[in-house]
């Protein structure tokens, strides 16, 4: 009896220390992801997409809520820094649905761009495209 006991702490404690290094790995790996979207680098911005989709298993739409740059999420920041080709390529990658859905400030990428005067932005027309 004792001996499952020991055993399924350990097994316990393994689990919660993988997790827990799974967790900061993706952090890690999308560490630059801000910077990457500021400088329009649309390919740099794929590659990393991809490498964090192949390694963790992880879609634009897993990871987006999660990442803010400057307090803005990745499409808005995107905006503010007229960075069509990495924009777009959000646009194109993020589901209809988590488009048109408030984001944490509880307005929608549409509508925040409209209050920040952003609405002849291409993403802005890419967005209205997709939706």
């Amino acid at each position: 009896m004792l001996k499952i006991v020991k055993t399924s702490i350990a097994i316990a404690t393994i689990s919660l220390l993988t997790a827990g290094n799974a967790q900061a790995d993706v952090g890690e790996a999308l560490q630059n992801i801000c910077t990457i979207v500021k400088a329009d680098d649309k390919g740099e911005l794929r590659k990393k997409m991809k490498r964090v989709q192949s390694d963790f298993r992880l879609k634009l739409k897993d990871y987006y809520t999660g990442v803010t740059c400057g307090g803005n999420s990745l499409i808005r920041t995107a905006m503010l820094n007229g960075a069509v080709e990495t924009g777009t390529l959000m646009v194109k990658k993020m589901p209809k649905g988590d488009l048109s859905s408030p984001e944490s400030d509880g307005k929608t990428v549409l509508a925040w761009a409209s209050e920040n005067g952003l609405d002849a932005s291409p993403i802005v027309a890419a967005l209205n495209d997709r939706i």
